[in-house]
């Protein structure tokens, strides 16, 4: 009898880090594990932004402990993901370079709107079947997600730079809880959360969640003080209120139900909650168990093609809403990961293969490579990466949309403005068979068919062509040699061969 396959769930929270390890029993999940340390990382960030190296190593020694538990798991059998501090810090490649060393598995840094989807998915999954219209709410250390859906289906999901530990820091920087802090606490939570007055006006939902982070510690706190059985109210997150203000201070105070890691942080995420019931007409948040990491646990049940459908359908979708030629999209991406294949050889996966990364993201590329023409013709390429920098594309981890970016950035034009992310050996093999399927693809038709081939040889690429070809096409052998000349200002040269037997 086979046993039961292992999964983790790794989220490296603003406050906390969390791994949830467990197995899938008759196609359900069941905990067997769960790990939380408040490394607090979202409050170690300095005014450039910079995460400090007190935060840096305090991230990599727990990311140690986790990775110690995690030995003998497969990548396969676990995900992790950072979200808004690590969104947020101009160091993050710095930190993430150790931490994905010292865990033993990759880390994706998450968008705001992906966040919230698989927030969604965790809480919808722990709620009981129903057709009731959700609010869910998280309020995090740096970020609150919000999110109105029905079923497992979200249908709105917003992120918003407000949270516990923002706040905290901001308005209660010494620990003291004074009336006034708390109200201009308040009024600047509202200013930023003012743009989902519409969008999740409480016409548009049923019943209000809570997930994790503040929720639970205000729950908790509610519970402990026999204000509620749970329950966050407007009446009960009034008594909290005045309950700190009337403690004074954190340090030194006791306060039930309210943990020790909690107590400082407490204040700001009180302040972000009582902001949201204010502005959103919030009467009751009922607190559910489920979350983000509960969100990739769902994910990872699921088969490897649903989350490859997930993006794939992104991608449909950025491809509709900015006009892109999708018959041309396809070509050039059909072209391309046939050239990709010729450029690896030996080490070629099969294109057909959906979990073969490197083909996936270079067809997308291609498939987006004219994103940006709607807006320019001749800086096409430029516009599309800064609209693929800057989406929140479901599925799509932030490094995958950088990816994609750099590929629409460099598919056309000079090598100069991204020659240092040349080094990259498969960015470059990508790009090449990229900016070869382009040029070939350039009439907007299909090339001959095996009209060139690519090989490697010392890692100088070749471009063979067959016999005849360059006479009959020359625009196409006059692009390929000046493509041929412009690698050769680069470390990696390619050479543009007139047939195959050269």
């Amino acid at each position: 009898m086979s046993s039961p396959t292992r999964l983790a769930a790794i989220d490296l929270g603003s406050n906390s880090f969390r791994l949830e390890i467990g197995v899938i029993s008759h196609g359900a999940f069941e905990r067997t594990e769960y790990l939380k340390e408040s490394i607090r990382q979202g409050a170690g960030m300095d005014s450039e932004r910079n995460l400090t190296a007190s935060a840096m190593q305090g991230g990599w020694d727990c990311l140690a402990r986790f990775g110690e538990r995690l030995a003998g798991f497969k990548a396969s059998q676990v995900r992790a993901v950072a979200t808004q501090t690590l969104r947020e810090a101009r160091n993050r490649d710095v930190f993430l370079a150790r931490a994905v060393k010292v865990l033993g598995f990759p880390i994706d840094v998450i968008s705001g709107r992906e966040e919230a989807r698989l927030i969604y998915k965790g809480v919808s999954n722990l709620l009981p079947p129903s057709d009731e219209r959700r609010l869910v709410v998280d309020i995090g250390g740096r970020s609150t997600e919000l999110i109105l859906g029905q079923n497992h289906q979200p249908r709105v999901m917003e992120s918003f730079r407000v949270g516990s530990i923002a706040w905290s820091t901001r308005y209660f920087p010494d620990g003291q809880w004074r009336r006034k802090s708390f109200e201009i606490a308040e009024i600047a939570a509202k200013a930023v959360l003012d743009g989902a007055l519409q969008a999740y006006h409480p016409g548009n939902w049923d019943i209000a969640y809570g997930s994790a982070g503040t929720v639970s510690a205000v729950s908790e706190a509610l519970a402990a003080g026999g204000w509620t059985d749970g329950v966050v109210t407007t009446e009960g997150l009034d008594w909290l209120k005045e309950l700190l203000i009337e403690a004074g201070q954190a340090e030194g105070t006791k306060i039930p139900g309210l943990r020790e890691d909690r107590k400082v942080i407490i204040a700001g995420g009180l302040a972000v909650t009582r902001a949201l019931f204010n502005l959103l007409g919030i009467e009751s948040l009922s607190p559910t168990s489920g979350g983000l990491r509960h969100g990739l646990l769902c994910q990872m049940q699921g088969s490897r093609e649903s989350a490859s459908d997930l993006r794939s359908k992104t991608v449909e979708r950025l491809a509709n809403k900015f006009n892109v030629d999708r018959t041309h999209g396809n070509r050039v991406g059909k072209w391309a990961t046939h050239l990709l294949g010729q450029i690896l050889g030996d080490h070629a996966p099969d294109p057909a293969d959906e979990s073969n990364r490197s083909m996936r993201k270079l067809r997308w590329a291609a498939e987006l490579h004219e994103i940006g023409s709607h807006i320019s013709h001749s800086d096409y390429h430029k516009h599309g990466a800064y609209i693929l920098q800057n989406a929140d594309a479901m599925g799509f981890s932030l490094d995958e949309l950088q990816r994609l970016s750099l590929l629409v950035l460099g598919h056309r034009g000079k090598l100069r403005k991204i020659e240092a992310d040349l080094a990259l050996d498969d960015l470059r093999a990508q790009l090449m068979a990229l900016r070869i399927s382009v040029i070939l693809c350039h009439a907007r038709r299909d090339p001959r068919p095996d009209c060139v081939h690519l090989s490697q040889s010392k890692g100088i690429v070749k471009v063979h062509c067959d016999p005849g070809w360059a006479a009959e096409f020359p625009q196409s052998a006059y692009l390929l040699r000046e493509e041929a000349l412009a690698w050769q200002k680069t470390g990696w040269p390619m050479e543009f061969l007139d047939d195959i037997g050269s």
